[in-house]
């Protein structure tokens, strides 16, 4: 998207020079006052200088919400270190392998491979701290003068971020004000203050089949930088679909009440065939490369935005919004020459060699998702490796992976690439990243259906929805490991797999490099300098 045009010529230089000296004097001027003032949400409205010009359309951040949503970035949602780390990294999905002096960064990314995760451990520490200040910029807003929309939205994603420290920690504090020290919650009160908080801002008190949402505050507007009625419903699903988990009572029947309205009454519709963009990721030279990405690709492109399958999503932009760096984190360095990056890759995340073997050639998913083989720069060339491990310099990426410390080879493992790359791309990636969108709510109210009858084959329907837009045989039999392997397929890379694998009984398994671990790891550990400077008002979770 192009979000600022830059043009001079002899007629509007002299504006032009004026604006630069303004901008010069302004910048002088705010040197000399506190930088430490939080203007989170003061400028609410469009700027109009001529020749440049600034988009708030769609939510992109121009209203007065803004900056409670754009924590969606701030709590790494697509980032290193934060809620896609926690949720990727310990799972059997991805792993950050030490390649010589590259990657160790403390031990933490082994730690969290093999759960052995501490409460000093940077990402137990990041996640807690991230969340709390989104919440902390909810409570801002909600202290203020929102109309019933606004409080509604609000109050649904400080619920939502909520959920999150509730899934990632358990035990965790419910600040609802602004400078409040709230007490520490169990996870079961914690689960009943979501709750009630999401069934405020969808208008009913409770989820059901016969639910009436004509009173909802909550609008139906199909703008997925924020969250309408199906939106906080997606929200509410996922809380119940987990509330076994949780607190140890089921509510599948409410997760596959709200899963259901969405589908029924949203208008959203998988993006399948005839749904497509243009491919930006596109080498001219490339013959494998095709014009366009259609279906599964498309939802997840660099260009994804209005994706008639999305329901609720992080704006990510390059030059704006930026936090979204999976190229950085995932690719090799020669990688830069394939998508003509502006900057090197790093050379971290992979995928696991049983992960990516779950998927049948044909899945266009499994195309879709990786990269993986022989890798080709810009002009079809190959892309070399001079540090090579094997001899070979030719880059390609094996499935296989040698070991995860302490000399990882630096081309193993198929690279995570769902949310694909473009040309010239900047560090910072422009896919819109989701959180609830249609494909995810069918797999839902499959799960949610079966769980509530006892009866696996309740889930087919949904599931072959699903296995039919991915090109691939309709399942005619279905237990709780084929649904499970089944949505690891579906959802790779969305940043769910810990949660779902806790919730399948899996998360204490084995699988590479990764011993069995005891049950109380399913939460993490509440973070070292949270203790201390609680004053007494946080515990530490049994087990650490």
């Amino acid at each position: 998207m192009e979000m600022i045009n830059y043009k001079i010529n002899n007629t509007n230089m002299n504006t032009y020079s004026k604006f630069w000296i303004l901008l010069f004097t302004s910048c002088l001027i705010l040197s000399c006052t506190d930088l430490d003032e939080d203007l989170r949400g003061v400028i609410t409205s469009d700027i109009s200088i001529e020749g440049i010009t600034t988009d708030s359309g769609g939510g992109a951040g121009g209203d007065a919400l803004e900056g409670a949503f754009s924590q969606l970035r701030s709590t790494g949602t697509a980032g290193h270190t934060n809620w896609y780390s926690a949720q990727e990294l310990a799972s059997d999905e991805m792993v950050v392998t030490t390649k010589g002096g590259d990657w160790y960064d403390g031990g933490w990314l082994i730690d969290f491979h093999k759960h052995n995760y501490s409460p000093t451990n940077a990402a137990v520490t990041n996640n807690w701290n991230s969340h709390y200040s989104a919440i902390n910029a909810c409570n801002e807003l909600l202290g203020g003068s929102l109309d019933a929309n606004g409080t509604a939205q609000i109050r649904a994603l400080r619920a939502y971020f909520f959920w999150r420290l509730m899934d990632l920690y358990g035990n965790i504090k419910l600040p609802t004000s602004t400078g409040q020290d709230a007490p520490q919650s169990s996870t079961a009160e914690a689960f009943s203050f979501i709750e009630s908080e999401l069934l405020d801002a969808i208008g009913v008190s409770s989820i059901s089949a016969s639910m009436d949402l004509s009173n909802s505050p909550l609008g139906t507007a199909k703008d997925a930088y924020r969250i309408n009625r199906f939106g906080a419903l997606g929200i509410i699903a996922k809380l119940y679909l987990n509330a076994e988990t949780y607190t140890g009572t089921a509510r599948y029947q409410e997760a596959h009440d709200a899963a259901n309205y969405i589908i029924e009454n949203g208008g959203y519709t998988l993006c399948d065939a005839g749904c497509s963009v243009a491919n930006l990721g596109k080498r001219p030279e490339v013959s494998s490369d095709p014009d366009n990405l259609e279906g599964f690709a498309a939802v997840f492109a660099p260009n994804n935005e209005g994706n008639p399958e999305h329901i609720w999503t992080v704006k990510y932009d390059e030059a704006t919004a930026g936090g979204f760096n999976l190229a950085m984190m995932a690719l090799h360095y020669s990688s830069q020459l394939t998508w003509n990056f502006d900057a090197q890759p790093w050379n971290g995340y992979s995928t696991l060699e049983e992960f990516y073997n779950s998927f049948e050639d044909s899945d266009k998913r499994k195309s879709a998702s990786f990269a993986a083989g022989s890798q080709l720069d810009y002009g079809g060339s190959d892309l070399l490796d001079y540090a090579t491990d094997d001899g070979d310099p030719r880059l390609e990426y094996t499935p296989y992976i040698n070991e995860i410390f302490p000399d990882g080879c630096r081309q193993c493992g198929a690279r995570p690439a769902k949310f694909s790359y473009k040309q010239f791309g900047r560090p910072d990636m422009s896919n819109d990243f989701t959180l609830i969108r249609l494909g995810q709510v069918y797999l839902i109210r499959a799960e949610a259906a079966a769980r509530a009858a006892g009866d696996w084959s309740k889930a087919l329907p949904d599931t072959n929805i699903i296995r039919a837009r991915a090109g691939v045989s309709a399942f005619t039999s279905m237990d709780a490991d084929k649904f499970l392997a089944e949505r690891g397929r579906e959802m790779f890379s969305e940043a769910v797999r810990r949660t779902d694998l806790v919730r399948f009984g899996k998360y204490n398994g084995t699988w590479w490099e990764k011993p069995a671990s005891e049950p109380y790891k399913n939460i993490l550990p509440i973070p070292f300098e949270a203790i201390q400077s609680a004053g007494g008002t946080l515990t530490q979770n049994p087990g650490y």
